[in-house]
């Protein structure tokens, strides 16, 4: 059967260079909330010789909506990889609906693919070089392992306290810590679950929280490459990790980030 990949945010600058990285062969499903620019970005990549492309409209955070995209996927092929590049940055929402997004919306999906994942699946979740400038370890730990737990936002208050910083560093400091603790489950199917940790990355959403973000020039000042990483940069270490080269690589983290974590280390 045809290798099946999806990509949700899927219009955005990381997602189209996700799906131009990959085989041209393959089956393309794109998940957003915009219908329009699912279609246009399906037209921009059908000009660019990738042909099989799919889209659905789909609200990350909605369960029912995850599974019709999981049920779509599994009608269209073999999966062979979910990449996950949905997500808001501090300067789109309030600090809710940062963590609803990034750390619920991705425990939804992986709950919804993993139902149709199959040996060689690959899981690949985008967080964020921000998500290691928390501590790994603490009292909010186990509590960000469990996102669908009701009470998430009550037990995280307290840490992030309606900063949308904070809630964007903690919620991606979820994504990091989700990958580990699934690696096994996903292990029993034969297939991986990682995540890439991108830095300061020039795309619109990257260039919205650089030109409102003290901090995010700051980090850019901090990188030892001296420069913004590009979608491609991205891509390609997600094209790495989703081949067979890449075949015993799971659990575990990439960060794609010009060296701005290890400098402020």
């Amino acid at each position: 059967m045809t290798n099946v990949h999806v990509i949700t945010g899927g219009t955005g600058g990381m997602g189209k260079a996700i799906a131009e990285a990959l085989d041209k062969e393959d089956i393309y499903l794109l998940a957003d909330v915009n219908e329009e620019r699912l279609k246009q970005t399906q037209q921009e990549l059908n000009d660019k010789g990738i042909t099989q492309v799919h889209y659905q409209t789909v609200d990350i955070t909605d369960q029912e909506n995850v599974r019709a995209l999981a049920q779509k996927a599994d009608s269209l092929g073999e999966l062979k990889s979910i990449i996950n590049t949905a997500g808001l940055s501090p300067t789109m929402a309030d600090a809710k609906r940062i963590v609803d997004v990034n750390l619920r919306g991705t425990s939804i999906i992986l709950d919804a693919f993993y139902e149709i994942a199959k040996k060689g699946t690959v899981a690949v979740c985008i967080s964020s070089m921000s998500g290691h400038m928390v501590p790994k370890e603490g009292p909010y730990s186990e509590i960000l392992k469990a996102p669908l737990a009701e009470d998430l936002h009550e037990k995280m208050e307290p840490f992030y306290q309606t900063n949308s910083g904070a809630a964007y560093s903690f919620s991606k400091l979820g994504v990091l810590l989700i990958v580990e603790d699934q690696a096994w489950r996903w292990g029993q199917k034969g297939a991986r679950i990682v995540s890439v940790s991108p830095g300061t990355i020039n795309t619109p959403m990257g260039r919205q929280e650089a030109s409102q973000s003290e901090q995010m020039k700051m980090l850019l000042e901090k990188t030892p490459l001296q420069r913004e990483g590009e979608s491609p940069e991205i891509a390609s270490a997600v094209a790495f990790l989703v081949s067979d080269a890449a075949s015993y690589i799971t659990g575990t983290d990439l960060r794609v980030d010009g060296g701005t974590v290890a400098n402020l280390k």
